[in-house]
Formats: structure tokens, sequence, C-alpha cells
């Protein structure tokens, strides 16, 4: 019994510590807890470039802080993408809401991939451009349909958008994706993955207990520890601190600028 108290007592002492980053989040005002669902912020972040004056193929990968005070533990995920020539964006993503009106939860829609997600602005992680970028997208939409749980969706630990994110990266060697830390489900792995799979990076491996515990090793990610859904770690390709509620710390490498080819 003491030993059980004590390892309990260890375990409340150590997400107490993970607790302080989304603590921080919420204290320094970086997510709205006060706009409602409908007024929130929807607009463009001009981050995309125009498909009018862009007739090179482009693949992205976009996270932004989920809506109210989940957004102070989680980003949201998503994929999109425009086919050489096309004069719009596919935008790829799974989102919770469907699930609750019995909807798949996985969605395929066209229009600026740069969206404001409900008053949170968006950041880039991937941006690959030109004869890659073409060569990629028929494999993304085939790895999009593969995703094993489209009439699931948890917040918590997932599977959810960032599940879905993860899935779609996994299939495909060539994009080495770095989601932060902050991605909460994209180290989601049941009993048919035998909770081990290839880093969400594709530069390393992972061992995960339902997204609840495991860990990280690889070279975009570094070394990344699981706890309860909260991700912390060490990246040294970066020099940087990966942190539950904040993210990504350090001097880090643009990902845009590094996967961006002509």
């Amino acid at each position: 019994m003491k030993y059980f108290l004590r390892s309990l007592r260890r375990l409340t002492a150590i997400v107490l510590l993970l607790l302080i980053g989304p603590g921080l989040v919420i204290l320094t005002g970086e997510v709205d807890l006060d706009t409602p669902w409908s007024k929130a912020n929807r607009d463009r972040a001009g981050i995309a470039p125009h498909p009018n004056s862009t007739s090179e193929a482009i693949v992205q990968v976009y996270g932004a802080r989920t809506y109210n005070w989940r957004g102070a533990f989680a980003v949201h995920t998503w994929l999109a993408f425009k086919e050489e020539n096309a004069r719009e964006y596919t935008r790829l993503e799974v989102i919770g809401w469907r699930h609750y009106r019995g909807m798949p939860v996985t969605s395929v829609s066209t229009g600026w991939p740069d969206r404001n997600w409900f008053g949170s602005k968006p950041e880039i992680y991937y941006d690959l451009r030109g004869k890659q970028a073409a060569e990629i997208i028929p494999e993304i939409k085939k790895a999009a349909k593969t995703y094993r749980f489209p009439d699931r969706y948890e917040a918590w630990p997932g599977p959810n958008s960032n599940t879905f994110t993860a899935h779609v990266i996994r299939q495909i060697p060539a994009l080495n994706v770095d989601l932060p830390p902050t991605a909460i489900g994209k180290d989601y792995l049941d009993e048919d993955d035998n909770f081990y799979a290839a880093a969400p990076s594709n530069t390393g491996l992972q061992l995960s207990l339902y997204g609840m515990a495991g860990i990280t090793l690889a070279k975009a990610e570094g070394l990344e520890i699981n706890i309860l859904g909260l991700n912390f770690g060490i990246d040294p390709d970066n020099i940087a601190l990966r942190l539950p509620g904040i993210g990504k710390v350090g001097f880090i490498e643009s990902s845009s600028a590094a996967s961006s080819q002509k």
C-alpha cells in the first residue's frame, strides 16, 4: 500500500508539472475564452498562395489551437493541397461535430486552406511545392481513404483530427512533417497497430498505448514522452524543447522553408 501511495503521489506531481504549460497559455491570453463559437474569426490568415497566380502543385500541413479552453492543451491539424494549374485548394481533415450529427468525421472541402480555426490563427508545419508535391498528391488522396476511424471521434486521447493527419503522413514516407507536441491524438495507436508504428514524421519510431502513454524517438521529434496525452521532450536536431500546452520552443528551422521545393 505504501508503494502504491508513493507511486500515486509521484504520478500526481508529474501531471501537475505537465499542466503548467496549458495554465500559462490561459494566463497569457493566447486562447480566447469569451467569443461564442458562432462569432469566432474564420478569416484567411494569408499564408496560402493565391491559386490564380501560382500554377505549381502545393502540399501544406496546417495547425491551429482548438476552440476555447481546449486550445490551452491542443491544436487541430489538417492537410491541404492544390494540384498543378488548379484554381482551388482541397482541404482534408477530421471534424468532431460531424460525429455528433451522425456523419462521417472525415471532411473533404475546397476553398482557402488557411482560414482561422474558430478564432485561432493557423500555423504552417509543412510546405512542399512543384514536381514532388504533384507526385505526392495522389498518395495523399489514397492514404486519406484508408483512415480506420471515419465513424469515431474522441477529443482526448483520440482518435481525432490529429490522429487523421498523422495517419495520412505515416502512409507517405516522403512526407517528413514534425507535428507539434500539442497535436494531441497524433500518437493514438491501438491493438490493430500492435501499439507500434513509425513516428508521425516518418523519421523514427514510436510506442504508444491508445495515445495515453508512450515514447517517440525520431530525428524530427527527438525524444518525446507521452503521459496521459500530454507530450514533453527534447529535440536535439532543432535544439528545442517540446512542452505540453506551449508546443515546440527553441531555435527551430522553418519547416516551410526546409521542405519547399521547386
